[in-house]
């Protein structure tokens, strides 16, 4: 019965969510956290941290993570096959008729606008990230530096995160975090 339930609640996600991987974070939120319970507003973006940093989609890192928290390994194929069939249907039946209909003026410009509408999503994802990471003034201080460094240098994302992990350990340590 729980792999049915991760399934549907990650297909749920795959199809109600457009946008990709942070466009996802409040249907996740509201199915993960709220209605089921399988986890906390923290450990999902926990979960979703980790996911923006391993190789692979976020979504499916989620749904992966979540899933084998939930129900061990075949939960985690479970539900990462729960968020990928939607998009797969999707994707399949879109592939099959887009190329009959992407010159026409009002597909274009429906496509416009989808991506108007996904900025936005994205946008307000990051806003619900902003708030439940950053709570003091060192969190602060090193978001601002990797968003600095990020504009303006070519840096790796992975060694901003091995950055980002030590400094937050060494302003743990040191007593700098929450004030």
């Amino acid at each position: 019965m729980i792999l049915l339930k991760l399934f549907a609640a990650f297909a749920r996600v795959g199809v109600l969510t457009f946008g990709g991987g942070y466009a996802m974070i409040p249907m996740l939120e509201r199915e993960i956290v709220d209605r089921h319970g399988w986890a906390t507003s923290e450990e999902l973006m926990d979960y979703y941290a980790v996911g923006q940093c391993t190789p692979g989609v976020i979504a499916v890192n989620t749904a992966t993570f979540i899933g084998y928290k939930t129900a061990g390994n075949i939960g985690g194929v479970v539900a990462t096959l729960g968020v990928l069939f939607p998009s797969f249907v999707i994707i399949s039946v879109i592939a099959g008729v887009l190329q009959n209909f992407a010159d026409i003026p009002a597909v274009k410009s429906a496509f416009a606008g989808i991506r108007v509408c996904v900025c936005v999503l994205i946008f307000n994802s990051v806003l619900k990230l902003w708030k439940g990471a950053v709570k003091d003034k060192a969190a602060l201080a090193l978001c601002l530096l990797v968003f600095v460094l990020s504009v303006f240098f070519q840096i790796s994302p992975v060694v901003f995160v091995l950055f980002c992990a030590a400094a937050g350990i060494l302003f743990t340590k040191l007593g700098v975090r929450g004030k």
